[in-house]
């Protein structure tokens, strides 16, 4: 579709290489969940010549480990308890609701990116480069520059063939609201024709616009938290849990399977709201969770500035244990009963 609509406003010219448009299409490592990248920059890169680059694929092969991390240690090991919370929401206090939502989060987080580096990955051993897919949106300090961080390809795209074809931001104030609105109930239904994947469009663009009209959107986009200071300051502290925690709630429309399961969920964690217990299927293994994924957003707290660096360390020898660690924790968490699909293959 973007190869049509670039043509169609002269954004790009027609190609007259069969096999490499065909390349285009079924461009394998991000063909089924992105990702979703534009003629203009991955036509162009299959339509140039490339000869192999050892710095490249070494760069792949780290990000395909630090992918294959993500999925298998944060989203496969948490994916038994999230699911059943999530079906057994009615027997459950909100303690253990927060948790199951919380955790949610980091499942679909590690699933996704972690696919999305796997895919960027692969590509690097072909000599191609895929834009980056996600910029660590854990630290975001609102919804706008969430959505800047959440699944790049996607919002992009969503930008230029939708948004700015609306107007953007270069009409009034009510029809910019407008667009934001269309463009948050189209990638809802983009998700799914189910009532919770409007739901949770609607409830991002009822978050989105109060930052818009205050003129917040864009403040953070050419910047990352704590950009001059090892440590974020205690605004964007609270700044990065309350956008943490708007995202998290909406997250509990994206992951019911029901409309009526969504406010069932909400509805529980309201009327049920008691700290009186905590959720504990693995027993003493929950702390290795909750200590493994204080550690993995540390880690990647250390990698905010770049994306695509997971294993920068100057020394050979701290490079050899991080892989040694990587692995062992791939070898310790893997478990074979526990579906291994990418929760975005569904979409």
């Amino acid at each position: 579709m973007s190869y049509s609509f670039d043509i169609y406003y002269k954004r790009l010219q027609p190609t007259k290489d069969f096999l490499s448009f065909a390349t285009f299409v079924s461009f394998f490592p991000q063909l089924v969940a992105g990702p979703i990248e534009r003629a203009s920059n991955l036509l162009s890169q299959i339509l140039n010549k490339r000869s192999f680059s050892y710095e490249q694929s070494v760069s792949g092969l780290k990000l395909i480990l630090w992918g294959l991390f993500k999925k298998v240690v944060i989203a496969d090991a948490l994916a038994p308890m999230v699911d059943d919370i999530f079906a057994n929401y009615s027997t459950y206090p909100a303690s253990t609701l927060i948790l199951g939502v919380t955790l949610f989060s980091f499942q679909v987080y590690g699933d996704f990116s972690g696919y999305s580096d796997i895919a960027i990955g692969t590509a690097k051993l072909f000599g191609i480069e895929l834009m980056s897919n996600f910029k660590f949106p854990v630290f975001s300090r609102n919804v706008a520059e969430y959505w800047q961080r959440w699944h790049v390809s996607l919002s992009t795209w969503f930008r230029h063939y939708v948004y700015i074809p609306l107007g953007g931001s270069r009409v009034s104030k009510l029809k910019s609201v407008r667009n934001i609105i269309i463009i948050f109930l189209v990638s809802g239904f983009w998700h799914g024709a189910n009532w919770t994947f409007i739901f949770w469009g609607a409830f991002h663009a009822l978050a989105f616009i109060p930052v818009f009209l205050m003129g917040r959107n864009t403040i953070y986009k050419n910047s990352v938290v704590g950009e001059n200071s090892i440590f974020p300051s205690f605004i964007e502290i609270g700044q990065m849990l309350l956008t943490f925690g708007i995202v998290t709630f909406s997250r509990i429309f994206f992951r019911s399977e029901s409309i009526t399961d969504a406010f069932g969920f909400i509805s529980n964690m309201i009327n049920n709201f008691s700290f009186e217990t905590y959720y504990h299927p693995m027993g003493y293994r929950m702390i290795d969770y909750y200590l493994l994924l204080v550690l993995f957003v540390l880690y990647e707290y250390r990698m905010r500035k770049d994306p695509r660096a997971p294993f920068k360390f100057k020394s050979k020898g701290v490079r050899f244990v991080a892989y040694t660690i990587i692995i062992l924790l791939m070898m310790l968490f893997y478990d074979d009963g526990v579906d291994r699909s990418f929760i975005y293959f569904q979409f």
